[in-house]
């Protein structure tokens, strides 16, 4: 569980410099180190992962929703 709130913490980081367009999953993989992008699509289907939102038949993240996920991911490991 500790190596979990490490990473939250380095991703939190990272997060702060999200870029200005929206995301797609692949950018999700690549920032969290996940090990494909179903992860992604589980955690959609889960209803654990960020926000997400179709344009048409591709799945897109805003940054902030992102940001807001983590913190919200490192407020629970804190507690």
């Amino acid at each position: 569980m500790a190596s979990r709130r490490v990473a939250v913490a380095e991703v939190a980081a990272e997060s702060r410099d999200l870029p200005s367009r929206f995301l797609t999953p692949e950018d999700l993989v690549a920032m969290f180190e996940l090990p494909s992008v179903e992860t992604v699509y589980q955690w959609r289907r889960k209803r654990t992962g960020p926000r997400g939102f179709r344009v048409g038949r591709h799945l897109r993240y805003a940054p902030d929703d992102v940001r807001a996920w983590v913190e919200s991911l490192m407020e629970g490991a804190a507690a």
